[in-house]
């Protein structure tokens, strides 16, 4: 075995350790929280006092809609727990894939979720939840108000409603109330 002589390769043991310690350094300063949180702050709200509400207030007797447990496998759907939230809605693609969000970000998260991408939302110490209509059969037909309300509050601080739920670490929050109002016939 060779061993490797700081006298003999000082500048590449020098640059090596000052890489690791950067690196160190990097990985200390990332641990929890909202990736790249001096890219941009929100459009309006903030954690303490949020620009709107989204979803309505779930019964802890009653997390699921009718339909969503009508069309649930033997009428059970998975666990889900009444939630309410405060965080940024974001584009959740860009926001995992480049850390994007806030108010620099806002047109092109509204253009990402109008041409189908994922929504989220971001709390104040870096959770992340997928956001999704609640219910079943008016999300599957497109009856449903939520990316809408989404894309008009892209970037800013919400206080989103609804069922909670974590699949193998998938955190999401099922949206309730977001049904649009159809005229009887």
């Amino acid at each position: 075995m060779t061993r490797l002589s700081i006298r003999r390769y000082p500048r590449t043991t020098a640059t090596a350790a000052v890489a690791l310690l950067l690196i160190a350094g990097l990985a200390a300063a990332k641990g929890k929280g909202i990736l790249f949180p001096t890219f941009s702050q929100p459009s309006k709200g903030d954690f303490k006092k949020p620009a709107a509400e989204i979803g309505k207030k779930v019964a802890a007797d009653e997390p699921w809609s009718v339909t969503t447990v009508t069309s649930s496998i033997m009428g059970q759907p998975v666990e889900g727990k009444p939630i309410s939230v405060v965080g940024e809605i974001i584009d959740l693609s860009c926001y995992l894939q480049v850390g994007k969000h806030g108010d620099k970000h806002r047109d092109c998260g509204q253009k990402c979720a109008r041409n189908g991408q994922p929504i989220g939302l971001l709390t104040e110490d870096g959770a992340v939840y997928m956001l999704i209509d609640e219910e079943h059969d008016p999300r599957r037909d497109g009856d449903t108000e939520f990316r809408k309300q989404a894309i008009d509050n892209m970037a800013y601080v919400v206080r989103v409603h609804g069922t909670y739920t974590d699949v193998d670490g998938q955190k999401a929050i099922y949206v309730t109330g977001t049904a649009k109002k159809t005229a009887k016939k």
